[in-house]
């Protein structure tokens, strides 16, 4: 079985590369392979993702498409990439959208940051009003630069963050929602697999 991500960025790709394990234990297992596809940016995503999902011929695929909100409405956003994964014949794609950014994420939980980025007392900053809803803080890179003095950068911090991150901290509904879908649909695909494996013995 394989799990593609379908990324705009190379900062998603550190971040899930280093919370996976904790998020799917199972993929260490010898069964299960892992492959990042990213974009260059949301309209290269949004561009190539129906060629990019017409030409995987592996059987056995789970497909995650991961873009930011940005300004973008987001169940409109949500609606146009499910279409996308339609028409290219993957309907049980998993599309999910980082509310607004992929930092919201990291605000989310800053127990995580603090520890991937050494700074003490960070996690201070969550019992602020403004923090408490991270998805909904309009410019959360920039906050997150602000607040850990510019010790945050896309591509480090997110690799460092990625194995740190804990789904029962986040307050952040998009971050749980998306790590709800990619477990519904591997433990979905991990049942069908079983099921057809009894069936043809």
């Amino acid at each position: 079985m394989t799990l593609v991500f379908l990324l705009e960025e190379a900062s998603a790709r550190e971040m899930i590369k280093g919370f996976l394990p904790r998020m799917l234990p199972q993929l260490a297992e010898p069964d299960y392979s892992v492959r990042y596809v990213t974009f260059n940016g949301k309209q290269d995503l949004d561009k190539q993702l129906v060629r990019t999902l017409r030409s995987w011929r592996s059987p056995d695929t789970i497909f995650v498409v991961l873009r930011d909100q940005d300004s973008e409405d987001c169940r409109t956003l949500k609606n146009t990439l499910s279409a996308k994964c339609r028409s290219a014949g993957k309907p049980g794609a998993v599309v999910r959208i980082a509310c607004r950014e992929l930092e919201s994420w990291y605000l989310g939980d800053l127990a995580a940051v603090e520890k991937a980025l050494d700074i003490p007392g960070l996690v201070r900053y969550g019992g602020r009003s403004k923090y408490r809803d991270p998805d909904a803080v309009h410019h959360p890179s920039a906050e997150l630069t602000k607040i850990t003095r510019s010790r945050y950068g896309k591509m480090t911090g997110s690799r460092k963050i990625g194995p740190h991150l804990s789904v029962e901290r986040s307050k952040s509904h998009s971050f749980r929602v998306f790590v709800d879908g990619v477990r519904r649909a591997v433990g979905a695909a991990a049942q069908r697999a079983h099921y057809n494996g009894v069936n043809t013995t």
